[in-house]
């Protein structure tokens, strides 16, 4: 269900917040592999000749699934998924659920017709900066779970779990540290969720326009892939320089990021992971806004009863 649907109006609030952490949670649990997938790809640096290093230990979405389930054991590809849960429930819930509030807001209650396009993006934009200011120390503890691979043996981990590596990071680098990233994962996830939603939205209703569709599951699959494709084409780049920033200190500033991952990669490391980043996010949201129409269908009938 597009976020758009009227039926948003016939669920309470927090309803709309419920329904949304938990879609997002389950969309979370089930494409986390590709998503660790993906962190690796982005945080392999380019291997240059001659320095001995060989050819790089992960290549494509597939292989590096199947190198980090054999060589660190299968739930290792479900590393980060308790900070990935508490992100989905702050951060998902957030951006999806304050969508239809801000939109109308934006709009204006004395607005009459279809919201336009423009209002949707910067609803979208808005939400989307706003929930993750708000849960950055969640992404920032799951990409530093995800970026540990194997250890040789003797040598202890950083973090213990989740909790651990909140307070951790809090006492060893200070309170701050666990907003790291959190400019370019504001531009980030602002564009993607702006993308998602109000691509969505559009897929659909030209979807609908259609001979022979209509507001099921196939209409939802389509829609959600084509949210998934458009989000990671335009947030890639961003999405490659928040990973390596909160992976690895040694970047001064977003722009010292951007600029050694350019002069030392080339403009292709922007798109490290593609494959597996739009398999993940076309996936996630295909699973996402299926599971939302129907919690949302299970909190109507609770609401009304």
């Amino acid at each position: 269900m597009a976020p758009t649907s009227d039926a948003n109006a016939k669920i309470s609030f927090p309803g709309i917040l419920a329904s949304s952490a938990f879609a997002a949670c389950f969309a979370e649990i089930c494409t986390l592999p590709l998503d660790t997938a993906k962190v690796r790809l982005q945080l392999q640096k380019k291997v240059v000749e001659g320095d001995g290093m060989g050819q790089p230990k992960y290549r494509g979405m597939l292989g590096t699934v199947a190198t980090i389930a054999r060589e660190e054991g299968l739930s290792s590809l479900w590393k980060g998924v308790v900070p990935g849960l508490h992100r989905q429930c702050l951060f998902g819930g957030l951006r999806i659920g304050l969508y239809e509030p801000v939109k109308a807001f934006y709009v204006g209650k004395d607005h009459v017709g279809d919201v336009p396009l423009s209002k949707k993006i910067l609803a979208a934009l808005t939400t989307g900066a706003v929930g993750i200011m708000i849960a950055n120390p969640t992404d920032l503890v799951k990409v530093r779970l995800q970026a540990e691979g194997k250890l040789p043996p003797g040598v202890p981990r950083r973090y213990s779990g989740a909790l651990n590596a909140y307070a951790t990071i809090a006492k060893q680098e200070g309170f701050a540290a666990l907003w790291t990233g959190v400019g370019p994962n504001i531009a980030r996830n602002a564009i993607i969720n702006a993308a998602e939603l109000a691509s969505y939205d559009q897929i659909k209703q030209t979807i609908l326009k259609l001979p022979g569709f209509s507001d099921n599951v196939v209409t939802h699959l389509f829609a959600g892939l084509g949210a998934g494709f458009f989000a990671v084409c335009i947030g890639s780049p961003v999405d490659v320089v928040k990973s390596r920033m909160m992976g690895d200190s040694a970047y001064k500033s977003t722009l010292d990021c951007f600029i050694k991952t350019f002069k030392n990669d080339g403009p292709l490391a922007f798109y490290k992971g593609f494959i597996p980043n739009f398999a993940r996010l076309g996936s996630w949201n295909v699973i996402m806004f299926l599971t939302l129409e129907q919690a949302k269908k299970f909190v109507r009938r609770i609401e009304s009863s």
